[in-house]
């Protein structure tokens, strides 16, 4: 339920899509505007993760949107969770989740492949998502249970995955990714790599360009629950170790285990790597 006690409808949803669209849109536009400036101020987060003006200035813009849009529902995102303690977030059964900027890295490494992600959280599920990438002019869009779709050169498609798996396998990773992924790539009969950067990874998955993108490494439930909605939505699904999909459980510190997105379940995929042991602090 919401603020006001009113959980909301598939036709909620259904008008509150084409806004959210919107939002990433504009949003986006404000991005590309730093991201063309020779010089962008570059900070770091208190775990050394790097951030920038385009970062806030896209959060700013798209919470703005979302109060306009549904005053009645509370908005975690990246930029304003510190702000947003846990105990009083912990009880919320319907909330936006957004990353206003996935692949800062990318963005400061000028490699194009970042994105904007907004999420509808109902009852610890994404229920809508939009992820929107401002470079490639591309926007992935679903509500759980309808048809995902695609839009980019002013023509929107549905898209779905890849069924069943054909070698080589294609494998979507980031350019930074590590010796556990390369295992798993070695694991594999026959694979081809498709290189791309944050959340546009899973929507590779998504439109059967990619098979599947396993991460093994540390994300937040904002990287991942826009592209969620459009994975499923489009036949996918993402998974955890115990084959379980991604859940939204509130949490303090909003992470997530090592996952992969799939587009074939019934595929033999190579074992989860084991996570770090946690030590004492």
């Amino acid at each position: 339920m919401t603020s006001s006690g009113i959980t909301p409808s598939t036709d909620d949803y259904q008008a509150w899509l084409p806004k959210v669209c919107d939002a990433a849109h504009k949003a986006g536009e404000q991005i590309l505007e730093i991201y063309r400036c020779p010089e962008c101020e570059i900070e770091k987060k208190a775990d050394g993760s790097p951030v920038t003006i385009a970062d806030k200035t896209a959060d700013e813009s798209i919470r703005l949107a979302l109060a306009k849009l549904t005053p009645h529902i509370p908005v975690v995102s990246e930029e304003n969770v510190e702000s947003t303690p846990f105990s009083e977030r912990q009880n919320w059964a319907v909330y936006w989740l957004v990353d206003p900027l996935d692949g800062t890295k990318e963005f400061i490494e000028r490699t194009d492949e970042f994105c904007v992600n907004i999420a509808l959280i109902v009852n610890q599920q994404p229920v809508l998502g939009v992820v929107y990438g401002p470079v490639l002019n591309v926007t992935y869009c679903a509500i759980a249970g309808q048809p995902a779709t695609k839009t980019d050169q002013n023509k929107t498609r549905t898209i779905q995955v890849r069924k069943p798996i054909q070698q080589p396998i294609k494998v979507a990773v980031s350019r930074r990714h590590g010796t556990k992924v390369k295992a798993f790539q070695a694991a594999l009969p026959d694979c081809q790599t498709v290189h791309m950067g944050s959340a546009l990874k899973s929507c590779l998955v998504a439109e059967g360009v990619a098979d599947v993108y396993p991460r093994f490494g540390p994300t937040s439930h904002w990287d991942t629950a826009a592209s969620q909605v459009i994975v499923e939505s489009a036949g996918g699904r993402i998974i955890d170790a115990q084959g379980h999909d991604l859940r939204y459980q509130p949490s303090a510190s909003l992470l997530n285990p090592y996952f992969m997105v799939i587009g074939d379940a019934q595929f033999a995929w190579p074992a989860f790597p084991l996570p770090p042991k946690k030590t004492k602090s």
